[in-house]
């Protein structure tokens, strides 16, 4: 993909047909780049490259590291979750896509392209070409929905017809065909991402951003969008990057993760993968609102060691993913014996595959029966400890 200066308009634009806007319509429509045509040859699968990226702030306590010598690609059409706490750096490395944070050291690749080192027209081209949605929205409360969603295309230059033509057809596509008169002060939260999103999409880009898009909206509304930015994924083959703290969301959505800490990369890879098998602490410490603990009451009553008395072996047995495409056999928990009790716990599928945990209780005797068969594996078995009969 090369980036040409911006032109005022898109020649070939001016030739879309009125019709009926069905979703292959809309489909057509709008994968016509206002900057020009798509290029006609393969692209390579890599679409968005960091190299040994790293970028410092001088702040009145000294140099403050953003970033820490990061590398990784996003591969063209995937859906690509950063994740990390507040301060990890997941904003500044998301903005240095589209340089509105330059790195200190390092590069970023577009289609193998250093967007460092483009002119300032150049840049424009890219910009056009990536869009972005933020988490408040940044609607312009005197416009219409309508207007909101056009307004980059005016400033483009683009010929009103066209404008129209285009808006139109997103708004099809986010749901808000009807809302295209209303003031942004009419909208729900979900309605007005939409709306941001619709805007991020009217250049036509090849690559969508996503700056905390849903962390500002309650539980439901966050899953409408999610379903809209999926569809938007899977309809028009867009390459999204999203930032979050909200591992559910990447467990919802993404293909990839990386976590940041401190700057730094500590972990990344696919969703399901990341998800059963953390290694950092700090992607454990994201992953534990998901995950299901031992419960206090419980963790109240457990001990480390039965002493000869009756009781009971607390288990948690962990399915990491790996193996188990069609879901965990009940043949599996059944080697626990029949005193085997499911306590808590739950499975998720993640991208094909069952992944989760199980606490169960078993007789410590029927348990040590257990271990010396060596039906389960060790390695995903943990004795959390023992509880006490019940007198």
């Amino acid at each position: 993909m090369s980036f040409e200066p911006a032109m005022p308009y898109a020649p070939g634009l001016s030739e879309i047909p009125v019709r009926g806007l069905s979703i292959n319509d809309v489909h057509d429509s709008v994968r016509r780049v206002v900057s020009g045509p798509l290029p006609s040859a393969k692209p390579p699968d890599v679409h968005i490259a960091f190299e040994n990226l790293q970028k410092h702030y001088s702040g009145r306590k000294g140099t403050v590291i953003a970033l820490r010598d990061v590398s990784f690609n996003v591969e063209r059409g995937e859906i690509f979750g950063i994740i990390g706490r507040s301060g990890a750096g997941k904003s500044t490395l998301l903005r240095a896509i589209n340089m509105l944070e330059s790195p200190s050291a390092g590069r970023v690749r577009v289609d193998d392209i250093d967007v460092g080192s483009l002119n300032e027209d150049a840049l424009v081209a890219l910009r056009r070409r990536i869009g972005m949605i933020f988490q408040h929205f940044n609607l312009l409360s005197a416009k219409t929905v309508r207007e909101n969603v056009g307004l980059p295309l005016r400033v483009a230059g683009v010929k009103p017809k066209i404008t129209h033509e285009r808006v139109d057809a997103l708004l099809e596509l986010v749901g808000l065909r009807d809302k295209a008169d209303a003031y942004p002060a009419k909208l729900s939260g979900g309605q007005k991402q939409r709306v941001g999103i619709a805007r991020a999409l009217v250049h036509d880009p090849e690559i969508l951003l996503c700056d905390e898009a849903t962390s500002a909206l309650d539980p439901e509304t966050t899953q409408s969008i999610l379903d809209l930015l999926r569809d938007i994924n899977r309809k028009l083959g867009l390459t999204i990057v999203l930032i979050t703290h909200d591992m559910s969301v990447i467990r919802e959505i993404c293909h990839k993760v990386l976590v940041l800490d401190g700057g730094q990369v500590v972990e990344r890879g696919e969703v399901w993968e990341v998800f059963g098998n953390p290694q950092a602490d700090a992607t454990r410490a994201l992953l534990r609102p998901l995950l299901h603990d031992l419960p206090q009451d419980l963790a109240d009553r457990l001990v480390a060691d039965l002493r000869g008395h009756p009781g009971e072996a607390i288990l948690k047995v962990r399915f990491p993913g790996n193996g188990l495409p069609g879901g965990v056999p009940f043949a599996a928990l059944a080697a626990l014996g029949q005193g085997a009790n499911l306590l808590h716990g739950g499975l998720d599928r993640l991208r094909g595959h069952a992944q989760g945990n199980l606490l169960i209780s078993v007789p410590a005797q029927d348990w040590n029966e257990v271990q010396a068969r060596k039906t389960l594996p060790a390695a995903h078995v943990e004795v959390l400890g023992y509880v006490h009969a019940d007198t």
